[in-house]
């Protein structure tokens, strides 16, 4: 976390030093959701520019969770790889309304990094948290509470909760650009099988772009979620919750910009005696995206900060499409 931290402050200055370019329209913060297995799936949107926009993103996201523990009163196994492929879709249907909608598709599965994360742990001697004494890329996705079982993970693909998203620009200036969204989750995934939470999320929030030069923007999101509850094979009450995103691009030349993002969010799941799951997540993500002449490619890495209620990475590759 300190080596995260010190590379976190030493890109600001790099960004911060950065010449400054010709004005350029930059896309904003990096499409990261956090794909913790068991909150994934109540409702935090991906971070976004304030400014309305028409445009088409596909986006691959990959993650490596390993989590076993348990208290007097739950049990919660995980031992894993996701992989979401989404498409989100934005219309300006108005002066100020932007309607959004976007489609997950999630994979589970055993994956294939275990090799490579049991010779990362122990060349740099990090701690693996148990995880070398699981068989390699072996699946596990069980959780009980009080003995009930609440989901037992499908090793497999299958459709995501649909979201669906409502825009208003509230103010548009070369200072600053204001923005209020209202958004909800529809549940169209599997919820015992780990691919949904069987019911409707809604969430409201305060999206804000504040340029520091032609060349540097800064993004800020703010909000609450209101989720339903997790109805698995027995139901749980999940726990409104707050989030929020800061990110910073900077175009470096031409057509390259880069991006440092910091995202969190507070406990959704009610307190369960498992530290790595009952405190606060906090994500923090570098990439890189190319301005080509139709869209843009972006790469990014996330690191879990707060080594809870979060996967140990994820990769993320993403290509938007400005719409006519």
């Amino acid at each position: 976390m300190k080596i995260a931290l010190q590379s976190f402050i030493i890109i600001l200055c790099i960004i911060g030093l950065a010449p400054p370019t010709g004005a350029f329209s930059l896309d904003g913060p990096l499409q990261v959701r956090n794909l913790f297995p068991l909150t994934l799936h109540a409702g935090q949107p991906a971070p976004e520019r304030a400014a309305l926009e028409d445009s088409l993103t596909a986006a691959i996201s990959h993650s490596s969770t390993y989590l076993v523990g348990g208290s007097s009163s739950w049990s919660i196994k995980l031992d894993m790889e996701v992989t979401e492929i989404s498409l989100r879709y934005r219309r300006v249907v108005a002066d100020s309304l932007e309607l959004g909608i976007s489609l997950p598709v999630l994979i589970l599965s055993n994956g294939f990094m275990d090799g490579f994360l049991d010779a990362y742990h122990s060349s740099f001697g990090f701690p693996d948290y148990g995880r070398s004494k699981r068989p390699l890329n072996s699946f596990l996705y069980k959780v009980r509470r009080g003995g009930d079982l609440i989901v037992k993970g499908r090793n497999g693909i299958g459709p995501g909760d649909i979201g669906l998203s409502l825009k208003r620009s509230m103010i548009d200036s070369d200072r600053v650009n204001l923005s209020v969204k209202a958004h909800i989750e529809l549940p169209t995934g599997d919820a015992k099988g780990g691919y949904g939470n069987g019911s409707v999320d809604a969430g409201l929030s305060v999206l804000a772009d504040i340029p520091i030069r032609e060349d540097i923007l800064t993004i800020w999101n703010i909000g609450v979620v209101f989720p339903g509850r997790l109805k698995g094979y027995e139901s749980v009450d999940l726990k409104d919750f707050l989030y929020g995103t800061v990110a910073v691009e900077a175009l470096l030349g031409k057509r390259l910009g880069l991006v440092l993002q910091l995202q969190g969010h507070s406990r959704i799941l009610p307190e369960t005696g498992i530290s790595s799951v009952d405190g606060n997540a906090l994500l923090v993500s570098l990439g890189g995206r190319y301005y080509g002449e139709k869209g843009s490619l972006e790469l990014s890495l996330t690191e879990d900060l707060n080594t809870t209620a979060a996967p140990d990475f994820i990769l993320n590759i993403g290509y938007k499409i400005k719409l006519p």
